[in-house]
């Protein structure tokens, strides 16, 4: 399940998104400078999931829009609503967790461990994303399967 082929599909897959999410954070890290810690926390990650499935759907769709029109064939409203769905299925219980719990902890408390904010930034967001990859990465390969 696990081997360098996949790791190439996955780092592919996740690359423009994780960097949409990654400036993301990096900007909204900025509200520190208005708001407290715990409420900047949230905004980065409400920052960073806006960015990330902003992109994973644009690029979902656009690879679907572009299959269809290899095969000369118009996209259906059925095939974005499945899309839709297995998106969902991927993302859904990891997205949950790490947007309620795992990600404003990390983005809250490794600022503070650090003893440096923008250091502790990028370690909670290496330390969110790690849970959340781990997670999401399973689901992408049960849906796999499933096809």
């Amino acid at each position: 399940m696990f081997n360098k082929s996949n790791f190439k599909e996955w780092f592919n897959r996740y690359k423009y998104p994780e960097i949409a999410a990654t400036s993301a954070a990096l900007a909204s890290s900025q509200f520190s400078l208005i708001f407290d810690g715990l409420t900047t926390a949230y905004l980065i990650t409400f920052s960073e999931y806006f960015a990330f499935y902003g992109v994973i759907l644009y690029m979902a769709y656009q690879k679907l829009v572009e299959n269809n029109r290899f095969l000369n064939k118009k996209t259906s409203l059925t095939e974005i609503v499945l899309l839709v769905k297995n998106l969902v299925l991927e993302f859904g219980y990891p997205a949950i967790l790490d947007f309620f719990v795992i990600r404003p902890f990390c983005m809250y408390w490794m600022p503070i461990l650090t003893g440096n904010y923008v250091a502790g930034i990028i370690l909670g967001k290496i330390t969110a994303d790690s849970f959340f990859y781990s997670l999401a990465i399973v689901n992408y390969e049960l849906i796999k399967r499933k096809r």
